[in-house]
């Protein structure tokens, strides 16, 4: 009997030990480039102070150099994050993506001209960046505007849309930015350095304010709050609140930063955003506290069984609207980027059948499409 020579043990052991160097090679260059990345991108940002990290444990929510949330989280309740990446490359759902460009509504600075004092308006830009005008004021929230995400945009999700509605540069002069966490799909570096200049203040979670002052902006813009601090601006207070999340822009800083959501109100009216979290007992505890609310952006979508605790499903998104006390539900964290394994627009099917069993009313508008309150509420269903 002839016996194949790739087939033997003794003769394979050579090459199988150039492959397991060569590897190995691979990963140590790897390591090296991303590294040498890490310290040199300034997409990255900054890290707070030693004095600022000290500071952080009086907030109850900050041990052994990490951000606490306010129930035990664990990030993955199921799998591994290699798998969940395996998943995520090389296993794409079905619908995963449109089949072209999302209807937008093109905007100009005049066409978003402040109104009223106490008119309220809201206008989404796909994800959860979002422009919402109360008390007179220009409010932006998360505002990642631009078609990229991220320092390493080739194996970052792509924008559906080739543009956005408005960019940076075209927005009126900007009151505050609220910013709910720093990963990236949150707080982006080149939105960032094309609002600094026309932004007057920057509202952040603690710890974030190290990546705006690494980027450039005036420390006097930068503030961090803390989860049930306040500032008040003329006719508006800005309140920081829990969220059920976590945060990291690089390898080696998970949970170095908070994350927040957060409560606008005037005399007459009151807008609620989630920001990213799972499900929790904190928005039955901030409608007590600060509702009820006239809209409420909510978190709904990017969501999955093996990461639970920290995206809500959309079910789940309307339940929240419901425990903060909203009159009106309008879903964010869709319409841009696909960064979970379901259908693009699965969040939003699920959470208008969901919205209508409760009876809430929800607004789906076009991207860039203002939604006013007082007025009848976007709700044709382009999505389908």
């Amino acid at each position: 009997m002839c016996l194949a020579l790739h087939d033997s043990p003794v003769l394979m052991r050579k090459p199988l030990k150039v492959i397991g160097r060569l590897v190995g090679s691979i990963v140590v260059v790897l390591l090296v480039v991303g590294v040498a990345f890490a310290n040199l991108s300034p997409e990255l940002g900054g890290n707070p102070t030693k004095e600022q990290r000290l500071a952080y444990a009086k907030s109850g929510h900050y041990e052994d150099g990490e951000f606490k949330n306010l129930v035990p989280t664990e990030m993955m309740t199921g799998g591994s994050t290699f798998s969940v990446l395996w998943k995520f490359l090389f296993s794409k759902s079905p619908n995963a993506t449109p089949n072209g460009p999302l209807p937008t509504q093109p905007l100009t600075a005049a066409s978003i001209a402040q109104k009223a004092p106490e008119t309220v308006r809201a206008t989404w830009f796909g994800h959860s960046a979002s422009l919402v005008e109360i008390a007179g004021k220009n409010i932006l929230l998360d505002p990642m505007l631009s078609v990229k995400m991220g320092p390493l945009s080739w194996v970052t999700p792509k924008r559906y849309n080739p543009q956005l509605a408005i960019t940076a540069e075209e927005l009126p002069a900007i009151d505050a930015v609220l910013i709910s966490h720093d990963h990236y799909d949150h707080l982006d570096y080149q939105t960032i350095l094309r609002l600094k200049d026309k932004t007057s203040n920057f509202y952040v979670p603690l710890g974030v304010g190290a990546h705006l002052l690494a980027w450039g902006v005036a420390p006097a813009k930068v503030h961090e709050l803390d989860w049930g601090d306040s500032v008040k601006l003329p006719g508006l207070t800005i309140i920081s609140t829990p969220a059920r999340h976590f945060s990291g822009r690089g390898l080696t800083n998970r949970n170095s930063t908070s994350w927040s959501s957060w409560v606008m109100k005037s005399a007459t009216k009151r807008v609620f955003y989630s920001g990213d979290g799972g499900y929790g007992p904190h928005f039955q505890t901030i409608g007590r506290q600060h509702g009820p609310f006239d809209l409420a952006l909510m978190e709904c979508g990017q969501y999955d069984a093996q990461w639970a605790n920290i995206h809500m499903l959309p079910e789940q998104t309307v339940q929240a609207a419901l425990d903060v006390r909203a009159n009106v539900l309008l879903p964010v964290h869709w319409g841009a980027f696909t960064e979970a394994h379901h259908p693009w627009n699965d969040p939003v099917k699920r959470a208008s059948a969901a919205a209508f069993r409760h009876h809430l009313p929800m607004t789906t508008p076009e991207l860039g499409q203002p939604v006013t309150l007082g007025q009848p509420l976007p709700q044709v269903q382009w999505w389908q």
